[in-house]
């Protein structure tokens, strides 16, 4: 996905849930119960599921909005023309109060920092916000990452801290604010973004997260702290297209329910 960079910013939470591994995320104040068999057997199914998607991905057509520049490919001069202005205000940081509101502003932030510097926008109002995040919330497992922004893309040796200190269903929140917070940015650009799938493709990729989304509802059933991410895959269950007319449609439909969604879990 890195190779296909700008689109896997809007869907690289894909690969940032699928880094976590088949385990599940227990209370980092007390350990669930043991899990049985059939909730493995769901996990793993998750775990499937996130892998193949991001696969379908990772094969799609490169966005014409992407060039081939010095350091790799890079959005055109014409498309960093037009700044976006639909992502996230780094205040959403003194809004956050519970601790896991906490941990999915800022993997949220996280992200629109990545689409900011992409468009050659300032980000020290990101990285300050996202700094006081991480030093509220004060995960020792924040110290096994060279930068705290860059969660995304250093998501299994984050996932082993926060399971080896006991926070591993905070994970979880981060996989929620990022997934949100990607599926928005995508909504607001639905025009450019559609160029990158085929039919068959469109069918793909919307299988995978009919799929995805049944596993999580069903995982959440066994454990309530998966809740928020089965909230967000369940906004996305709309989408079930077999043509690239179809999906582009779903998208346009389905914008306001990730609003909604991305206003209810990032405030």
């Amino acid at each position: 996905m890195k190779k296909i960079s700008y689109f896997a910013v809007v869907l690289a939470a894909m690969a940032f849930t699928a880094c976590g591994g088949n385990k599940s995320a227990n209370s980092a104040e007390q350990a669930g119960p043991e899990k049985s068999f059939e909730q493995e057997q769901v996990e793993a199914k998750i775990k499937l599921e996130i892998d193949s998607l991001s696969a379908e991905i990772a094969r799609m057509k490169k966005l014409p909005i992407l060039q081939v520049g010095e350091n790799g490919l890079q959005l055109t001069e014409e498309e960093k023309q037009v700044k976006p202005d639909y992502l996230l205000s780094p205040a959403v940081a003194e809004n956050a109060t519970t601790l896991a509101e906490k941990y999915r502003a800022l993997s949220a932030l996280c992200v629109d920092k990545q689409v900011a510097a992409i468009y050659d926008m300032p980000t020290d109002e990101y990285q300050a916000a996202i700094s006081k995040l991480a030093a509220d919330i004060d995960d020792p497992s924040f110290k096994e990452i060279d930068d705290v922004s860059n969660i995304h893309e250093t998501s299994q040796k984050l996932y082993d801290a926060m399971n080896a200190n006991g926070r591993v269903n905070y994970f979880w929140q981060m996989v929620a604010g990022a997934l949100i917070e990607e599926f928005y940015v995508m909504s607001q650009n639905t025009d450019k973004f559609i160029t990158a799938f085929d039919d068959e493709s469109a069918t793909a990729t919307t299988f995978r997260i009919i799929l995805l989304n049944e596993a999580t509802t069903r995982l959440a059933s066994y454990d309530p702290e998966f809740d928020t991410v089965a909230k967000v895959t369940e906004t996305l269950a709309p989408l079930d297209a077999i043509t690239v007319d179809q999906l582009k449609q779903q998208l346009e439909e389905t914008k306001e329910r990730v609003a909604e969604t991305r206003n209810e879990l990032i405030k």
